[in-house]
């Protein structure tokens, strides 16, 4: 898990994504969408990537939940989290105060 929150810190966002996961679709759609800058990392194309996965399946509780979202080197979480910030209409704040959006 070092290593996923080096690589989460590194970035305003950063999302850990299977190539064939339509949430993450979505979520990457939604993050352009609103400009920001964000760094993707597709576990079931990457070195390492099972690894990854593993680590994030421990810590988060669920080997399925993909995307995982860190904003800001914090995570945020899947999917659900981010629709959530998003009609609550928090997630703008959240990616400006990481740095993530230049508006």
């Amino acid at each position: 898990m070092e290593r996923v929150f080096q690589l989460a810190a590194e970035r305003p966002v950063v999302m850990f994504s299977k190539s064939s996961c339509c949430m993450c679709h979505t979520i990457k759609t939604l993050f352009s969408d609103f400009g920001a800058n964000t760094t993707v990392y597709e576990l079931d194309e990457i070195s390492g990537g099972r690894e990854i996965e593993q680590a994030l399946a421990r810590h988060v509780g669920a080997d399925s939940d993909f995307p995982v979202v860190f904003i800001g080197g914090k995570l945020v979480g899947g999917a659900n989290e981010i629709m959530t910030l998003h009609l609550k209409g928090s997630l703008s704040a959240m990616l400006k105060r990481a740095g993530a959006l230049w508006l």
